[in-house]
């Protein structure tokens, strides 16, 4: 009959606590749940201390993840006559690891006495599991120095440290290795490898594994469609996901997060609800992980209804939930919608971090609401947060964009850290907006000597000088972005209809109905002047004649877009523009009464935000 067995062991926590077993032999140790309560017995003689029973304890803690409890059970064994065991000590690793702290999980690793295959793959992937790519990568010489050959699972973890890395050339040298270890056509081992090429934006090397898997699983798939997505390629994304479907291989919350991630980046709406359909008929359930990015998709595709629908619908909604309906808000400029979603995030017990605050200093900045914004920056330590620099970039927007130009001069001054361009540039773009030369010159030199590579202040300097008559000014701006290689980003807009995207520059003549567009558009020109448009010659920023200023202005790329989307849309259709920069004054102008005339509702994404336009007004109120 097996003895029971008591050692002067340290005491161990009296809420992990095991049954009454008087020996590992006699009664088998439960699961890991079932240990995860007291390890008193092992003091009082009522439990054999074995291996076994100290991996069943290591293992239910690793389980729970407290660090406290690893380190006290390290401590017990430590004081047995089990101390050095192998397998315990892998174990160990392993539970230290887990617990978030690779540091002790190495102290373990250097008092081995023999270092074997699992212990070298167990801290390599235990430096991977918390986002020290480095130091994996860094434990590889060794490894190989000791002769031990890596198998799958040290190479898919050295792979995940390389994408997280993003170093290409290093995770080029892994795939070498796997190839001498014959371990490249594991259907893993190729996952993680597609998978670090993609992260790495290699996604010609990602395609070219891919299509070598002899056997590619759910893994390789998603990992595929995700590096287009992150590439921002929702086209190939697109088309990888329905070649995924048709390979009888079924979506996970994984893919359609990615899917719809993608889709967001190029505002492609009918796609979007494709592929929400395909997920309702699949009988998934909207949970917070991929209903965040449904709802990503259609605020940024142009469509609130649908994405206040989906944040409706979410499931335990989190703090992203919360965050990207009021990113939402904030885009379309509905300060006081942002006010009232933020309020009640706060009430709902939703802790507000950094990016809360971010997201509703900038719904406040677009909506003209100075006084709230105030509040709100203020409001920050209160959360025991401190602000952080785009905070105080937002708050310069602010004010600049209520005309309080001295105000967020002062502003500056008192910043307790040195400001950044992109401090400056946000009070340079707000002189741009209310035509203030002398600030503008101001801002801009401190622009130019923080990021002088930056083509926007130069192109912003410009404009205001342009806009207010200093022609001169004007021109020794242009002389100098002439002199240091600056180009002012051609401006495009393009349109989806039919599943098809349309893409415009302004005075356009390529499209192959280039001479229908135009015909439509003077048809839309006289009709609108008719209503009271009147073209404003204060976005036209080149000094020529008057005729000739009012001909550039009429045939901007938006409205080339626009007029194509009224040939080729059904009457009813909403209209949605993606421009690649700010909306023009005029062409805002144009769009509101043309919005009224044809009876039509038209949403213009541009860099800064979105514009719905309807019935001869705009979401934005004309403030943006």
């Amino acid at each position: 009959m097996s003895k029971t067995y008591k050692f002067p062991l340290r005491r161990l926590p009296r809420h992990l606590h095991v049954r009454q077993y008087t020996s590992a032999a006699a009664n088998p140790v439960p699961a890991a749940p079932a240990v995860l309560h007291d390890l008193d017995h092992l003091d009082s003689g009522e439990l054999a201390p074995t291996p076994r029973v100290y991996h069943a304890f290591i293992t239910a803690c690793a389980q729970s993840k407290n660090l406290d409890d690893a380190r006290k059970i390290h401590a017990h064994l430590a004081s047995s006559r089990f101390a050095g065991d192998a397998f315990l000590d892998n174990s160990l690793i392993h539970l230290y690891c887990k617990c978030g702290s690779v540091v002790e999980a190495h102290k373990v690793f250097d008092k081995m006495r023999n270092k074997d295959m699992v212990s070298w793959t167990s801290l390599i992937a235990g430096y991977a599991q918390n986002d020290m790519p480095a130091e994996a990568i860094g434990l590889l010489p060794g490894m190989l120095k000791g002769r031990f050959k890596p198998n799958g699972f040290t190479f898919a973890s050295l792979l995940k440290a390389v994408g997280a890395y993003a170093d290409s050339g290093i995770g080029g040298q892994i795939h070498a290795l796997a190839v001498k270890c014959d371990w490249h056509e594991d259907v893993y081992v190729g996952s993680a490898l597609l998978d670090m090429y993609a992260r790495c934006g290699k996604m010609d090397m990602a395609t070219a594994v891919f299509d070598k898997l002899d056997s590619k699983n759910g893994v390789s798939w998603n990992a595929l469609i995700s590096g287009f997505a992150r590439k921002g390629d929702g086209e190939t994304a697109l088309m990888v996901f329905a070649e995924m479907q048709r390979n009888g291989f079924e979506a996970t919350h994984f893919t359609y997060s990615s899917i719809f991630s993608a889709l967001a980046g190029i505002g492609a709406l009918e796609q979007g609800k494709w592929v929400h359909a395909h997920m309702i008929k699949s009988r998934q359930k909207l949970t917070a992980f991929v209903g965040n990015t449904m709802l990503d998709m259609y605020a940024k595709s142009g469509s609130m209804i649908d994405a206040r629908k989906v944040f409706e619908r979410v499931l335990n909604k989190d703090l992203v939930t919360w965050n990207s309906m009021l990113t939402a808000f904030a885009q379309y400029g509905l300060g006081k919608e942002a006010v009232s979603h933020f309020e009640e995030m706060r009430k709902s017990g939703i802790y507000l971090n950094q990016i809360s605050f971010l997201c509703i200093l900038t719904a406040c900045s677009h909506g003209g609401l100075v006084k709230e914004g105030k509040h709100y920056f203020d409001m920050i330590k209160e959360y025991n947060l401190e602000p952080e620099i785009e905070h105080y970039v937002t708050v310069v927007d602010l004010l600049g964009r209520a005309g309080l130009l001295n105000y967020a001069l002062v502003f500056i001054f008192k910043m307790p850290m040195e400001p950044t361009a992109a401090v400056w540039g946000a009070l340079l773009a707000a002189c741009r907006m209310h035509k203030n030369a002398k600030v503008g010159q101001f801002a801009a030199d401190h622009v130019f000597q923080l990021d002088p590579d930056d083509s926007g202040p130069p192109v912003l300097l410009y404009n205001i000088y342009a806009s207010t008559g200093h022609w001169d000014a004007a021109a020794r701006v242009r002389k100098m972005m002439k002199a240091t290689g600056v180009k002012k980003e051609p401006a495009c807009s393009w349109v989806e209809i039919e599943n098809s995207v349309h893409m415009f520059v302004a005075n356009d003549d390529t499209h192959p109905r280039a001479e229908e567009i135009y015909k439509m558009w003077d048809e839309i020109s006289m009709k609108i002047r008719k209503e009271g448009y009147v073209p404003d010659m204060d976005y036209v920023l080149l000094h020529v004649d008057e005729q000739e200023r009012e001909a550039n202005l009429q045939y901007h790329s938006e409205k080339i877009a626009l007029a194509f989307a009224l040939i080729q849309m059904p009457a009813g259709a909403t209209i949605r523009i993606m421009k690649n920069i700010r909306i023009c004054g005029d062409c805002h102008s144009a769009f509101k009464y043309i919005s009224k005339v044809f009876e039509r509702e038209i949403v213009v994404r541009d860099t800064n935000r979105f514009h719905h336009f309807s019935n001869g007004f705009c979401s934005c109120g004309d403030y943006w």
